[in-house]
């Protein structure tokens, strides 16, 4: 997975396998944290946008083509939605979304980066909105990995994973121990909810998560839509259970509290990206 950034005058571009994915603008500033390399860069399409080590994060013009798909499957048909964790999450946008269900009485966002969330503040506060200002939001700069590790049992309703890709201060975020401990932590009824990369740019990964998440889970499957500046374009997000696949079935008050505010997401769209996988990705998911 070798993925370098290229800068010039006035475009940056992410290369990726002989592809570049860029935008036309100007960098505004450049940091390097004690985990990674953040750039914030203001572009003439998209406005502001987040990368981390030299990878596209989020922008403020299509961060629901990535926020909504990865959170709504899973706060609108998990049995209770109390008591939420987000493991990542520093731009604010999976925390957003969350909080927009009146339900939601806490959420525990565990990022390991407060950078990241600094500069997320600062330049982009479309995508944090809200989110940062209410009490319900309980913000941790700590490894989630850990904070995972030392939580009790049945504790979250809804668990998400907002990491990079499995490299960096992400790495250890889809492996079978953390993967198992979120089984453990979390409530019966409840649902995990992961991005879970491209198909075409990232297969074996994204075929490795999904059957971790098999191994682990009663039932696992993924969903895909369009994330134009992600590698490929073509993204996806994970989403496991126990007992029931209840992430298929969304609660009606919960989709019509949220569903006239959203942009990519609703319950017809999320029926289509369930049944959208690609056919040598099935293959590879069923085969003994």
């Amino acid at each position: 997975m070798n993925r370098i950034l290229k800068e010039s005058l006035d475009w940056m571009d992410e290369y990726h396998q002989g592809v570049r994915y860029g935008l036309e603008g100007k960098l505004l500033i450049k940091e390097i944290s004690p985990f990674q390399e953040i750039i914030i860069f203001e572009s003439k399409r998209y406005g502001k946008a987040l990368l981390l080590d030299n990878c596209w994060m989020t922008t403020e013009k299509s961060d629901r083509y990535y926020h909504e798909p990865l959170i709504h499957p899973a706060l609108c048909g998990s049995n209770k939605i109390d008591n939420i964790l987000i493991i990542g999450g520093g731009d604010g946008g999976s925390a957003r979304e969350c909080l927009r269900y009146q339900e939601v009485k806490s959420v525990d966002l565990i990022e390991i980066d407060l950078q990241v969330v600094e500069l997320s503040k600062k330049y982009l506060t479309t995508v944090g909105g809200k989110a940062w200002s209410d009490p319900r939001l309980n913000l941790r700069i700590k490894n989630g990995i850990d904070w995972v590790k030392n939580t009790k049992n049945d504790y979250y309703d809804v668990i998400i994973i907002d990491g990079a890709d499995p490299i960096g201060p992400s790495k250890g975020l889809y492996s079978n121990s953390f993967l198992s401990d979120c089984k453990r932590i979390l409530k019966p009824g409840g649902i995990l909810a992961t991005q879970s990369e491209s198909p075409e740019a990232f297969p074996e990964i994204h075929i490795n998560i999904v059957k971790i998440l098999r191994q682990i889970f009663d039932y696992a499957d993924p969903i895909y839509g369009s994330v134009s500046l992600y590698p490929s374009g073509l993204w996806s997000w994970t989403f496991a259970s126990m007992e029931h696949p209840t992430y298929k079935y969304p609660k009606e008050n919960r989709v019509e509290e949220i569903s006239k505010n959203c942009q990519i997401w609703s319950k017809r769209w999320q029926q289509g990206a369930f049944n959208t996988i690609p056919a040598f990705i099935e293959r590879e998911l069923t085969k003994e």
